[in-house]
């Protein structure tokens, strides 16, 4: 990866340092009733991943990993990554309290196939059966071919990748999500002066933010100059979480735009799989 990314990387490790002491406390990721059994997994990539039972999955930019450790539950053998050392950190102390197994590597996700930067350790010396990731990921990536071209290297034969993110039509919107504001396309970095966060926005931290947008063909032009099968793409037209302004919960406990039912796109999903 470009030398001239190094400080954008630096800023949102930064940033999201901030934002894992804030997320810790938060109603939002509610760690308490996680730690009492409760799974931070949703229907929509539980249904789709499917049965992870004694597989390998590697969970790249995993937070302070409560989806890694779900997938634990769910019985399969974990790895989780993330540019945060907070977040990493905190993932740690919450797995030996619950006394898992999952392995944490505080790694930026490009660095992973890289042997110079990142020497290959016993969680790498083979691929995975699953590589995950999900919501809010690839637009801190400036660049997906790397990206794609790393997953592709980590996955075993028959193995697949399975991305569920908001949709990218959503990041053209300001923040109040009321006007098209940033290009569909990843024309340029989107730089953002930034207070609070999205479990609270009130929250006394603030941060610059470094962002890029990617729309479907640069995603699906990455995966497959990296070899791998497109199996599906789906579109929702909802987000499982209560992260955006001018929103409401429907009756099926779903958020979307207010007013606009069930027309506007708001994730996606897609799964890959490696011949």
């Amino acid at each position: 990866m470009k030398n001239e990314y190094h400080q954008y990387f630096e800023a949102n490790k930064d940033g999201w340092n901030k934002r894992t002491a804030v997320h810790k406390e938060s109603a939002f990721y509610n760690v308490d009733e996680f730690k009492k059994g409760q799974s931070s997994l949703n229907k929509i990539e539980l249904e789709e991943v499917g049965n992870v039972k004694g597989k390998s999955l590697l969970h790249l930019q995993c937070h302070f990993g409560m989806d890694t450790m779900s997938w634990e539950k769910e019985g399969a053998i974990v790895t989780g990554v993330d540019i945060s050392d907070e977040a990493i950190k905190l993932a740690n102390e919450i797995k030996d309290e619950l006394k898992l197994n999952a392995t944490f590597i505080c790694a930026n996700v490009y660095d992973l196939s890289d042997s110079s930067k990142f020497p290959l350790t016993e969680e790498f010396k083979e691929a995975f059966d699953i590589i995950f990731t999900s919501y809010g990921t690839i637009g801190w990536l400036p660049d997906l071919k790397p990206w794609a071209k790393m997953i592709a290297e980590k996955l075993k034969p028959g193995g697949f990748f399975y991305i569920a993110d908001f949709h990218p039509t959503l990041w053209m919107l300001d923040d109040a999500m009321e006007k098209l504001t940033y290009s569909y396309f990843n024309d340029a970095v989107i730089v953002t002066e930034q207070e609070g966060t999205y479990t609270d926005r009130a929250a006394p931290i603030k941060y610059t933010e470094y962002g890029w947008n990617h729309p479907f063909t640069e995603i699906f032009e990455a995966l497959i100059t990296a070899g791998l099968q497109i199996e599906f793409l789906h579109e929702f037209s909802y987000s499982p979480y209560n992260c955006f302004a001018n929103t409401e919960q429907g009756k099926d406990g779903m958020w979307r735009f207010k007013g606009m039912g069930n027309k506007f796109p708001m994730m996606y999903s897609i799964k890959a799989l490696k011949k």
